[in-house]
């Protein structure tokens, strides 16, 4: 989700290049990899389908690689290291607030747009994972989250200076977010289909995606933002409002937490999968809010 008005990146020169001249005859490679990947990082514009597909790939890669580390470090991807790598999901989230908010200028603020910044974070992560864990062993949880936690306070700190516009928004945030996953919660327990959400991970992922909803919802119906991705923009524009973003997460996700749990055998692969979920639901969330309590 993006504001729909303030700040015209088109004023912006890259590296001396006049924009236009990407603009060759004809189609080629370098025109179509600017056109889809270039320039929605340096206009933060909406994702495409293009974008979309390779952003969703490399994910898959990501959980794929961060399998064999554990392995590799014989970690084991169970609740206690998901709490301890929460941190870093707020870290990254309010780290792109201070791009939000223009805190920083190009072309470094292009370090902290989607996706460069997850790439940010995911080697911050698992560099303070790795390091934590050979200089501690298996006492190292504790450490890991210090740092994300501080991370998360610095970039804090920086936003602070701009005050709070709509600090009531937080609170709406919450108590719709939890509102609605209580009352799935409580759905559960008059149908036996809804088993898998007696697992602890598949609760947090629905409340981090009811959270996003409601961020989405309050920015898009109240605050007039428009949403950025390809399906939901669609969804949005189909029936007016970003209220179907409540149905809409709850129609992909209940499948996709009983598939998982039925399909994926290795348990590092399943929570990983599951950590990948949480953070695609709470990092928005929490970048939402943020930007609509701060004004930016």
């Amino acid at each position: 989700m993006i504001d729909s008005g303030g700040w015209n990146i088109a004023e912006w020169n890259v590296s001396g290049w006049d924009i236009a001249e990407w603009n060759a005859a004809g189609w080629n490679i370098t025109d179509w990899i600017y056109r889809y990947y270039i320039h929605p990082i340096i206009y933060d514009t909406s994702y495409n389908p293009v974008d979309t597909i390779t952003w969703g790939l490399l994910l898959g890669l990501a959980v794929l690689g961060l399998v064999r580390l554990f392995r590799r470090y014989n970690l084991a991807m169970d609740e206690r290291l998901v709490l301890s790598t929460l941190p870093y999901i707020l870290a990254g989230s309010s780290l792109r607030v201070v791009e939000d908010a223009r805190l920083i200028e190009p072309p470094w603020s292009y370090l902290l747009i989607t996706p460069i910044i997850f790439f940010l974070v995911f080697l911050v992560t698992a560099g303070s994972l790795i390091i934590t864990r050979r200089l501690l062993g298996e006492q190292f949880h504790h450490c890991y989250a210090a740092i994300g936690f501080v991370w998360t306070l610095l970039n804090l700190i920086l936003l602070s200076g701009m005050g709070l516009e709509n600090g009531w928004v937080i609170g709406a945030v919450f108590l719709l977010g939890s509102a609605l996953a209580g009352g799935l919660l409580l759905c559960r327990r008059a149908l036996p289909a809804l088993s898998f959400l007696d697992d602890g991970f598949n609760r947090t992922i629905i409340y981090a995606h009811m959270l996003d909803a409601s961020s989405t919802y309050l920015g898009v119906d109240w605050f007039g933002y428009y949403e950025k991705h390809v399906v939901p923009t669609f969804l949005i524009d189909l029936t007016g409002t970003a209220a179907v973003m409540f149905p809409l997460k709850l129609l992909v996700l209940l499948p996709a937490l009983a598939l998982i749990d039925k399909t994926i055998e290795d348990r590092s692969l399943r929570n990983l999968t599951k950590l990948a979920l949480i953070t695609l639901g709470l990092a928005p969330a929490v970048r939402n809010t943020l930007r609509l309590a701060l004004g930016v």
